[in-house]
């Protein structure tokens, strides 16, 4: 009996962790704004696709989801991935105990995934990366699980799970092409005489067809979105900045990624996963010399915490020293935890990095993925501005001589997602933007023809200066800190011709 409660103790206090990882990213919701992708995100989910511009569809897929139940609302946005925190401590939990872990690895393993900068982060919004971190674990767990079990049933979930997780991101293709790669040369290369590893693979493919069709059918966009990613971003990923981000972004659970790395290599007790050990290493060191960002790793710091909480559950005898471990995490995480969440407004968030750099020299995370210096780090910067921005377009709306011949015209799809989603509070019809996955949903004619356009963008473009014959400011973002800093709102009316006709020709330049 004595170990039923053991179990049950133990299980009770893994549900409590999880309960506080969704409570953290809840509290938290209301102190910045809409993130840009967000809005981008959300907008996704009113138009329903096989595929997007730049990610795959199972993103738009929730994000319908969740405003058919919940609306538009910051809640609405956020409570997905917050939820999926709490998920994922039962998951890593679960990662530890298959690895050979108990009570207090399993305690230690949930506890390793709430606190890490690059969890905080992830799950406080809605983007493709918490997902992706969820199926990076869960596709671990099931590899570990079948290597325990050798259930042949676990191989066809495995299938689909992988064809799930692609339909989110395409980016873990590259885990599962380094464990192909790898299995050969390990004593579990048995399982591709299996019929039901095929018959997952297949599986795992008609999962992912449909978005493989809409790829090919709409001309591989996720091509030119790779190359506009190479030139515009990962220019400026630099190896040093890229290997200094392995450590920097579990932020304390760096304690627990590294020593379950270790663990995984050296203890004999675990060969028969050390390939996944080795794995991680690769995934690391690719992406390294293919210059990707540097949390395109994350999805292998869970599993690697999980390993961890294993390794000190069998280095830490003494209570006295299994006491310290998770009160060094907790401490360690608490002076950093801003990096992670939004726990103050945005006055707060600059008082905290202001302080860090006049006070000790420390200025991580403020520069931008383009290379420039600023007040807040660039995932804070792009939630500012936008409630701002909304507002103003719906005073140029009100201010428009014809509502029902008048359209907003975005420059970018933060801009345009603000206007769809924040937008539906005040009334504004859905943005017409060439941005994103938006360039899909611009009408070819407006009936009745334009007389009153909206258009927002940092600067007047010299099309509309020669086609309008009125054009008035409205307002502009005008918070500093916000990265859309100075995008400004105009009403053009009065064109000088037929407004179709000038569309006609502007959308066959695209």
């Amino acid at each position: 009996m004595k170990w039923i409660k053991e179990i049950k103790a133990s299980e009770i206090t893994i549900i409590v962790l999880a309960f506080i990882a969704v409570l953290i990213h809840l509290l938290v919701i209301n102190n910045l704004e809409y993130h840009r992708d967000e809005l981008l995100y959300f907008s996704l989910g009113q138009h329903l696709a096989f595929g997007y511009n730049s990610v795959p569809p199972l993103v738009g897929w929730i994000a319908c989801l969740m405003e058919s139940i919940f609306g538009y609302s910051l809640f609405a946005v956020r409570l997905f991935p917050a939820l999926m925190s709490g998920v994922m401590v039962v998951l890593v939990a679960g990662i530890a105990r298959q690895l050979g872990g108990r009570q207090y690895a399993r305690i230690i393993a949930g506890l390793g995934i709430i606190i890490p900068i690059f969890a905080l982060r992830s799950f406080a919004f809605f983007m493709p990366v918490y997902l992706d971190i969820f199926f990076w674990t869960l596709s671990i767990y099931l590899i570990i699980k079948y290597i325990n079990t050798g259930s042949d049933k676990i191989l066809l979930v495995f299938g689909l799970v992988a064809g799930l997780a692609l339909l989110n991101k395409y980016l873990i293709g590259l885990l599962f092409l380094i464990i192909l790669v790898i299995i050969p040369f390990t004593r579990h290369r048995i399982i591709f005489r299996k019929k039901m590893f095929w018959t997952g693979i297949l599986a795992g493919a008609v999962v992912f067809l449909p978005n493989l069709i809409w790829q090919i059918v709409n001309g591989m966009p996720v091509f030119g979105h790779l190359s506009e990613l190479a030139r515009t971003q990962l220019v400026y990923v630099n190896p040093a900045s890229f290997l200094m981000e392995q450590i920097l972004s579990p932020g304390a659970a760096s304690i627990l990624t590294i020593a379950g790395l270790i663990y995984l290599l050296i203890n004999k007790s675990v060969i028969k996963f050390r390939f996944l050990g080795l794995a991680a290493i690769i995934v690391i060191v690719s992406l390294m010399l293919m210059h990707g960002k540097s949390y395109y790793t994350q999805g292998i710091f869970p599993f690697l915490i999980g390993a961890g909480a294993v390794s000190f559950e069998r280095l830490l005898k003494h209570w006295s020293l299994r006491i310290v471990l998770p009160g060094i995490l907790i401490f360690m995480t608490i002076s950093i935890l801003p990096y992670g969440l939004p726990i103050y407004g945005a006055e707060g968030l600059i008082k905290y990095f202001n302080y860090l750099e006049s006070e000790y020299g420390m200025d991580v995370g403020r520069t931008f993925e383009n290379g420039s210096k600023h007040s807040l780090p660039q995932d804070y910067a792009d939630m500012l501005g936008w409630e701002e921005l909304t507002a103003v377009a719906a005073k140029a709306y009100r201010m428009s001589a014809d509502r029902k011949a008048c359209i907003i015209y975005c420059e970018n799809y933060g801009q345009a997602g603000a206007i769809t989603i924040i937008g539906k509070k005040y009334g504004l019809p859905e943005a017409v933007c060439f941005s994103e996955s938006f360039q899909y949903w611009y009408p070819e004619k407006f009936e009745p023809d334009i007389t009153s356009f909206i258009y927002i963008n940092h600067e007047l473009g010299q099309d509309v200066k020669w086609l309008f014959r009125k054009i008035y400011i409205v307002g502009s973002i005008t918070n500093p800190d916000a990265r859309e800093y100075g995008a400004t709102v105009y009403l053009c009316e009065d064109p000088v011709c037929s407004f179709n006709e000038f569309w006609k020709e502007r959308i066959g330049k695209e």
